[in-house]
This record gives structure tokens, C-alpha cells and sequence, in this order.
């Protein structure tokens, strides 16, 4: 069977134990895992049973998501997350992921001084520096105040740390309406991790988490939005980006179902990214010349 090295399927997609589901995303294909903190810490043995079951498994973690809301703070909240940042820093380390991913925060109270966001996270890689861990910060389309790629860029580029990083979700770029365009702006190297995800009918607005988020995403290439996403990851290889992606498909209806059948939903998806749009040098047959043509 071929391994897909350079793609992870995120722990939290499927159900049942960690070791069930360590072995589904090992037998489907995959070589790395993208770990969800709660699949961690909520392991009967701790997060040294874990870390046990990880090395067991023979994936190797690609990350370990998220920490929310830290950024734009001030005062007692603001040194609640540096704990708490801390924390999910040193379970990072000790389950071997290269990174922690950080979503942009979406609390009303936080500032929206993108040179404040930026010294906070300034100090998040700091933190991380010694632990040899990459920060990897994302936008959301219902962010209070970075809800596009550009905007995380611009944070990212003034808080100046070699291991702060962007990590560009799919879903959260089409449902805000970011140009693909806009791509050309970053340097390839520090875009640390890509999250992909389709959704089945609409991308719904960029508001509070809807029923879209919970059950209605699905793998790339089994939604309505293939075109975009292979656009999306075509550039993204034209720009020069060699690292992981990441299939981060939550869903509801995936929770009900055995792990090995979402598995093999997720090796389906891996094989189209893989080699129906990175190792193909035609258009897929249903593309039109606007989807496709070099930019």
C-alpha cells in the first residue's frame, strides 16, 4: 500500500479509542496524525499513555491543535492563557509534534491592534523556542479581528520569530472570501501547516460555527468545492509550500461511523490530492481553462 508521507488525518475525525484510531488512519495509509489536545489528555493512561500508543502505531504527529483565544488579551486573562499555552506547549513536546496550532482569537474582549496580536504571539513562540516547537497561527472567518490569511500574515510578519508560522485552512479561507490571489504575498516557508476540508453544498457565512461545521464537511474532492481546492493547492505547490497538509474534517455523521470506513473516506481524498491534481500535468477533464491556467 502507498504511504502518504506528506498527509495527516486529524485524530478528532474519527471515533472510538485513540489505539482504534491510530491503527485506522495507519491502515488506510497515512503516516503522520494530526492530533486533537483533548485526544491526548483525555487518554486512560494519561498523556504518557498517549505518547505510548502514538510510538505503537508507527504515525508520527504532524501537530497538536489548538489553542484558542490567547492573543489581545490584558491583565489576570491574559496570564490565564500564558498558563495555559504553556501547558498545551509541553504536551506538544511530549508527544513529538513539531508544532502547536493557534486559532485567532474570537473573544469580544480581545484587542484589535494587529501590533498588540503580534507581540503576543511575539512572546507564544518565545515560550516555544526552547521546547524546539514551531508555532502555527490561523486565521478564522468568524475571528474578531484576524478572519483572513492576509491579516494573519500581516501579524505574523510583525511579530518576526523564524519559528511563528501561518497554518491556512481551506474551509475558513472560502468562507471568508479570501482571493486565492492574495497567495503570492507569502513566503512559502513560513506557511507551517495547510488544513483542508469540502463542505457539501454551500461554504456558509463567516459568522459563530454553524450545522455546516459539524456535518455537512466532508474530505476533499467529495464536496462542492473539488475545483477550488485543488485550485487552492496547485498554487500553493507553484509558490513553492513542500510541507503537510492535513485533512481536518469534523463531522457528526463521521462520529457514528466505524474508523476504518472514514479512513478509507480520507485515503480516497489523499489519493485524489495527490494524484489527480499535484502529479498530473493535465487539467482533470471537468476543469475549465479560468480554474486551472497559470497565474
Amino acid at each position: 500500500m502507498t504511504m502518504f508521507e506528506s498527509y495527516s488525518l486529524d485524530s478528532r475525525t474519527l471515533a472510538g479509542p485513540l489505539e482504534a484510531r491510530l491503527s485506522a488512519i495507519r491502515e488506510a495509509g497515512f503516516a503522520k496524525v494530526m492530533l486533537d489536545a483533548r485526544d491526548v489528555v483525555n487518554h486512560p493512561g494519561g498523556v504518557a499513555g498517549a505518547v505510548a500508543a502514538l510510538r505503537a502505531s508507527g504515525l508520527r504527529p504532524a501537530g497538536l491543535q489548538s489553542l484558542h483565544d490567547f492573543e489581545g488579551l490584558s491583565g489576570p486573562l491574559h496570564q490565564y492563557k500564558v498558563e495555559v499555552a504553556k501547558g498545551m506547549l509541553q504536551t506538544c513536546a511530549q508527544v513529538g509534534a513539531p508544532r502547536l496550532l493557534v486559532s485567532a482569537s474570537t473573544l469580544p474582549q480581545a484587542s484589535t491592534d494587529l501590533a498588540r496580536l503580534a507581540a503576543d504571539l511575539h512572546k507564544l513562540a518565545m515560550l516555544a523556542v526552547p521546547l524546539g516547537l514551531q508555532v502555527a497561527y490561523k486565521a478564522l472567518s468568524w475571528g474578531q479581528s484576524v478572519r483572513g490569511f492576509l491579516d494573519a500574515w500581516d501579524v505574523v510578519s510583525d511579530a518576526n520569530c523564524s519559528n511563528l508560522g501561518l497554518c491556512l485552512d481551506s474551509f475558513h479561507m472560502f468562507a471568508n472570501g479570501d482571493s486565492l490571489d492574495d497567495l503570492i504575498e507569502l513566503e512559502p516557508e513560513r506557511i507551517f501547516q495547510v488544513q483542508l476540508s469540502d463542505v457539501m453544498g454551500e461554504v456558509p457565512e463567516p459568522t459563530a460555527p454553524s450545522q455546516t461545521t459539524r456535518s455537512l464537511r466532508v474530505f476533499p474532492g467529495q464536496g462542492a468545492h473539488s475545483e477550488q481546492l485543488a485550485d487552492l493547492v496547485l498554487r500553493l505547490a507553484r509558490l513553492g509550500y513542500s510541507g503537510d497538509y492535513s485533512l481536518d474534517v469534523s463531522n457528526d455523521d463521521y462520529a457514528q461511523l466505524p474508523a476504518q470506513h472514514v479512513a478509507a473516506q480520507a485515503r480516497q481524498s489523499a489519493s485524489w490530492l495527490n494524484d489527480d491534481v499535484l502529479h498530473r500535468a493535465a487539467p482533470l477533464p471537468h476543469w475549465t481553462r479560468t480554474t486551472t491556467g497559470a497565474r
